[in-house]
């Protein structure tokens, strides 16, 4: 399978990438260094990028390049916090672009929109996992987000905060995705959807908390 888990290994054994200094191994930030030897398309602005960039590979070049995970913001966007201090806006592509940094839904955000600009035939999409939840800083994380399209009826996934330069597949369909990506992350999925729009789970994924179940 084209690219599935392959650049992992390759990173082991060149020696290009080192654990990252206190990452969390269950959080979706990512665990390893970037390549520094990686070519993307270069950009000014997030408009001259749409006229550069012509597929998913220009885009997953450049995130792999420039993406930087805030962690702060990821505490800010937990389910606790979003329960106790209200929803806080997803950035826009443009300002992905312009602040090179944010969590998994910055990201996929990014991806799913530059796709639909760029190349929206092979049909962009939101894939949402709920992972078992974990707590860091006593704030509780279970949602992840990455992107899916489609290319000669296979679907591959990409966009992922974790690995943000990876692309993987092709696969049949998601399920078969989703096995693989357990097995790596080495986190249970309860569960999995793939969704046009982020909005409306967004904006209920709170819910799920006990504390904003019975305030």
């Amino acid at each position: 399978m084209f690219q599935k888990f392959g650049l992992l290994t390759l990173l082991f054994l060149s020696g290009c990438a080192n654990v990252l200094h206190g990452a969390e191994p269950a959080a979706d930030m990512p665990e390893y260094t970037r390549l520094s030897a990686v070519q993307f398309k270069t950009a000014g602005s997030y408009d001259q990028a749409l006229h550069a960039w012509k597929s998913p590979e220009d885009i997953s070049a450049w995130l792999d390049a420039n993406f930087s995970y805030d962690m702060a913001r990821a505490i800010r966007l937990s389910e606790t916090q979003r329960a106790q201090l209200g929803q806080l806006s997803i950035y826009t592509p443009p300002e992905v672009f312009a602040l090179k940094a944010g969590v998994c839904l910055d990201l996929s955000r990014f991806a799913v929109e530059t796709l639909k600009a760029i190349d929206p035939q092979c049909d962009p999409k939101y894939l949402m996992i709920e992972f078992t939840p974990i707590q860091l800083s006593g704030n509780e994380l279970r949602w992840h987000w990455l992107v899916s399209f489609k290319r000669d009826g296979q679907s591959y996934f990409f966009a992922d905060s974790k690995r943000p330069g990876y692309m993987a597949g092709p696969y049949k369909h998601a399920q078969e995705f989703i096995h693989d990506y357990e097995r790596y992350r080495d986190r249970k999925i309860v569960t999995f959807r793939e969704v046009e729009s982020y909005k409306k789970q967004w904006r209920t994924q709170a819910l799920k908390l006990p504390a904003a179940e019975n305030p």
